[in-house]
């Protein structure tokens, strides 16, 4: 029972900082100027980068080892849509990520307020997928 735990722990931090981006830090940045905006996300998208892909790796495969013990479907249910987060990812917000990673926000660019905006809805979906998960496997574990 131990890894269905340390899924469940993993997918509601995992969610919990995906929700609190969308929610707290992505309309508080929104509120900056153009410049100032891309300057805060820059930072903030690489370390919330690294925190949150830690975070669904652990839980997806704890969450695998978690369903060979009780042989519950939501345990790998949960694991795929946590461990979605990655080609989502790569293939779905990359695109966005790297546009705005090589804009210089010391020059005006009016692409940088469209950017930012369009990535906080696609990382919305990061949110749910979490969210989603951390649900499946508090149902699993109860």
């Amino acid at each position: 029972m131990i890894f269905g735990l340390i899924a469940l722990m993993t997918a509601a931090a995992f969610a919990g900082a995906a929700i609190y981006i969308n929610v707290a830090e992505q309309p508080a940045r929104l509120k900056l100027e153009d410049a100032a905006l891309l300057t805060q996300w820059k930072p903030s998208y690489k370390a919330g980068f690294m925190m949150q892909a830690s975070l669904a790796v652990v839980s997806g495969l704890a969450a695998i080892v978690a369903f060979f013990f009780d042989w519950d479907w939501k345990w790998l249910l949960g694991a795929a849509l946590i461990l979605a987060n990655w080609p989502y990812t790569l293939y779905v917000i990359f695109p966005t990520n790297n546009r705005l990673l090589v804009i210089d926000p010391a020059t005006p660019n009016p692409d940088i307020r469209p950017l930012i905006t369009r990535w906080g809805y696609l990382h919305a979906v990061r949110s749910a997928l979490g969210t989603i998960a951390a649900f499946l496997f508090l149902s699993a574990a109860l």
